[in-house]
């Protein structure tokens, strides 16, 4: 009998939560098999089975636990159980007397149980039956109850509720949700926090996206996203601007000369910042694959604590869910974050001219003890600059004017 323990997944990491077993107490496992996922305040990581035999599992989903505590244990003396066969002689088939022949009843044309007549009223009206509470018998929806739900139009109860119900539910906090609200109020009471904002005309990128897209999916084999033309951006506008892509260490200022960017990726259990390493040496489509990648792992809960130190800015996208503005909140220990926005088509004056462009308003917040206003601005019209002209992003540089040499 061997016992699986909770390994050590982090220096500073002393308790983690079991999110779910993925074999239950009497299965049989293989040596090396995924028994159980386990919450970091950082990661998700996955529990193997060290030797093959019968799981007998200790912890309970959900269970906080210590580094070292006991899991599970596997007894490896067992061996697998073959499925037994039954195998019993036909019976006679018997001949049911009048008294046991029962009539038979024909299944609903349809999942909705509702008489003929609402069943008219419902499509007429095009009400929702999930929010008509029904009162004919065997649970049925009758006329009746359709009129009802027309009397109060836009009236609709919580979903499993009764109308004017008042009912409140208490969860625990998942680790990973208490790092994240314990992160948020550090950075928003440790910094001197400012945001600047700015607009770009996203033409040229949706013009570039639309000519190139088929093209680029068939050669690298990922879509070609707005991600990698604003990392693109970052990366050459944070090498202009260090202290924009630097941290406070002590007493000192740590510059870092590479750009080490980390993408806000929202999951069902809070929202994570994988990094993505050298932003600055990757393509276009190194940049894609990656972000495919990191949002497939956070997806699956994959990420690890790898995955999620160590970046040196930050960019989240708010667009995603239509945010139109916000002001996003520092990724401590980084000095600043990119908020990416709704694209949204806005009359413009342009030359004189009122043309309507796709627009979409960006946000920088940046920690105001190592960045001034001079360096936030700048970054944020030098971004601006490199995404309305990509031409910039394969050199840095304006090509005409590299080629003038102005």
């Amino acid at each position: 009998m061997i016992e699986i323990k909770v390994p050590t997944v982090g220096e500073s990491i002393t308790e983690v939560q079991l999110l779910r077993w993925n074999k239950k107490s009497g299965d049989y496992v293989e040596i090396d098999e995924v028994i159980a996922e386990l919450e970091s305040e950082k990661a998700t990581f996955e529990v193997n089975a060290e030797k093959s035999g019968v799981l007998t599992t200790i912890a309970a989903e959900g269970d906080q636990l210590k580094i070292g505590d006991v899991l599970a244990t596997i007894d490896e003396t067992a061996k697998p159980v073959a499925p037994k066969l039954e195998i019993t002689a036909p019976k006679p088939p018997s001949v049911p007397t009048v008294a046991e022949v029962k009539p038979v009843v024909a299944a609903p044309a349809s999942e909705v149980k509702a008489t003929p007549l609402a069943s008219a009223i419902l499509a007429d009206k095009k009400v929702d039956p999930a929010q008509v509470k029904p009162s004919g018998p065997q649970g049925k929806i009758v006329r009746e109850d359709v009129l009802k739900a027309l009397e109060k139009p836009g009236q609709l109860p919580f979903a499993g509720q009764e109308a004017g119900a008042r009912s409140d539910r208490k969860e625990k906090m998942s680790n990973l949700r208490k790092t994240i609200a314990k992160r948020l109020v550090e950075a928003k009471n440790g910094t001197a926090m400012l945001t600047t904002f700015n607009e770009v005309d996203m033409t040229r990128i949706l013009e570039i996206r639309s000519l190139h897209k088929d093209k680029f999916k068939e050669k690298h084999g990922v879509g070609l996203g707005f991600m990698s033309f604003f990392a693109k951006a970052c990366s050459i506008a944070l090498q202009e601007w260090p202290s924009v892509n630097a941290s406070i260490d002590g007493d000192s200022i740590l510059y870092h000369d590479y750009a080490d960017i980390s993408v806000a990726v929202s999951t069902p259990r809070g929202l994570t910042v994988p990094v993505m390493r050298n932003v600055e040496s990757m393509s276009m489509a190194d940049i894609e694959k990656n972000v495919a990648a990191l949002a497939v792992k956070a997806r699956d809960s994959k990420l690890t604590a790898e995955d999620l130190t160590g970046g040196t800015f930050t960019i989240t996208n708010g667009g995603v869910f239509g945010s139109l503005m916000s002001t996003p909140i520092i990724n401590a220990p980084q000095s600043a974050i990119l908020g990416m926005h709704k694209i949204q088509e806005r009359p413009m004056a342009i030359a004189g001219q009122v043309v309507i462009r796709p627009m979409m308003y960006l946000a920088l917040s940046y920690d105001h003890r190592i960045i001034d206003g001079r360096e936030s601005v700048g970054f944020l019209v030098r971004v601006k600059e490199l995404l309305e002209s990509p031409e910039q992003l394969l050199i840095g540089k304006d090509p005409v004017k590299t080629l003038l040499q102005l």
